[in-house]
């Protein structure tokens, strides 16, 4: 019954537009690859070959480390492939293809994940089909 009323509660709080913003927390050390950053409504993973001085050039404008679990929120996914033309990019142009990245930036929604699987039953075939 708790769930119920907690998921009314919030969705009454989302429909009247009451929600609190939470304030940027604290600058820390670079993220470990893989990892989730993100910025206001922006998502983005950490790749490989992102320097500690991308990193604070990124916190500078507001990014963070994703340290909460788990994480609700809905986010507009920055594409592998701009966080890399970001990372390769020269520093005086990474305004620009920032900017860039977050036109490209698309909505992530858990109909998005494409999660499949099978529970499989006895000689390999899917439980709960005769045949």
């Amino acid at each position: 019954m708790a769930g119920i009323a907690s998921k009314l509660r919030d969705w009454l709080r989302t429909m009247l537009n009451i929600r609190q913003r939470r304030e940027l927390p604290r600058r820390g050390p670079k993220p470990s690859i893989g990892a989730r950053i993100c910025c206001d409504d922006l998502r983005m993973t950490v790749q490989a070959g992102m320097s500690n001085e991308l990193w604070i050039w990124l916190q500078a404008r507001g990014w963070r480390e994703i340290t909460y679990k788990p994480d609700r929120r809905r986010y507009r996914e920055i594409s592998t492939e701009w966080a890399r033309q970001l990372i390769d990019c020269p520093p005086e142009q990474r305004e620009a293809v920032l900017a860039q990245a977050i036109e490209h930036a698309t909505a992530r929604h858990a109909a998005d994940k494409h999660v499949t699987s099978t529970v499989t039953g006895k000689a390999g075939s899917p439980r709960g089909r005769q045949g």
